[in-house]
């Protein structure tokens, strides 16, 4: 996917995430996030928004924290969680394709590595909202997903801090039924190791359309389908969280 294309998903999910919020209300219970309310949903990723912008619209070469939510509830949460995502927008629509500044994965520059992490990031958090709302959920295009499962696989869970390991080498295998992706994942004390395409090594596989697969790889809803040592998407389940 390109730069433009994950802006307009980037749009469009915290447009969906903002009209969620408001029907559920603040005080709703998040069944995908149990310790949050909504409220906790908005104010955090509209402070990461503020965040994410920050780098890029003011050339941060170096991590810093993340800024603090404002105390504010109902409505007007509501409308800054929606001044958060609109501020993201226009930042990441207006930056040069040049710009430099920190970014915590790899990618070919720092503004697709922002504009790629706050689609995915507003997506999944679009879903906890509609969970709060209740009905069915937006659907997740299957390219989107299939990105969003690489991105977590091949760079959340290539990092140190990836809780995802083994005593002894294992092999996990995850593919998307729909978009025909494979993934190998080398588990051992290290942090994970995933390449693209199978491999017949593997002890597991994890499998299903990529809109599933990519909600239960995030945690948001159960693994589609299992085959193999079930004690390794057990393992997953367990450590995965991000």
């Amino acid at each position: 996917m390109e730069t433009a294309e994950f802006l307009h998903t980037l749009e469009s999910e915290g447009l969906l995430l903002a009209a969620a919020a408001e029907e559920a209300g603040t005080d709703a219970k998040v069944p995908t996030c149990p310790q949050w309310q909504v409220r906790d949903l908005l104010r955090h990723t509209g402070a990461v928004h503020r965040w994410a912008a920050s780098y890029v619209a003011e050339g941060l070469t170096e991590h810093r924290p993340l800024g603090e939510s404002p105390d504010l509830d109902g409505a007007e949460l509501v409308a800054w969680y929606r001044d958060s995502h609109r501020h993201l927008i226009a930042t990441l629509a207006g930056a040069s394709p040049g710009v430099e500044c920190w970014a915590f994965l790899p990618a070919p520059s720092p503004l697709a590595f922002w504009t790629r992490r706050q689609a995915h990031e507003t997506a999944v958090h679009r879903i906890d909202a509609e969970s709060a709302r209740g009905g069915a959920p937006t659907a997740v295009a299957p390219d989107f997903a299939t990105d969003g499962i690489d991105e977590l696989l091949r760079g959340f869970h290539a990092r140190s801090r990836s809780r995802v390991r083994t005593p002894e080498p294992r092999v996990l295998r995850v593919r998307t039924e729909d978009t025909g992706a494979v993934w190998t994942v080398r588990l051992s004390p290290e942090p994970p190791v995933t390449t693209p395409g199978g491999t017949d090594e593997a002890e597991c596989e994890l499998s299903g359309p990529a809109e599933q697969l990519y909600l239960a790889l995030w945690n948001r809803a159960p693994l589609p389908n299992v085959t193999g040592d079930q004690a390794l998407a057990t393992l997953w389940r367990e450590t995965s969280g991000v």
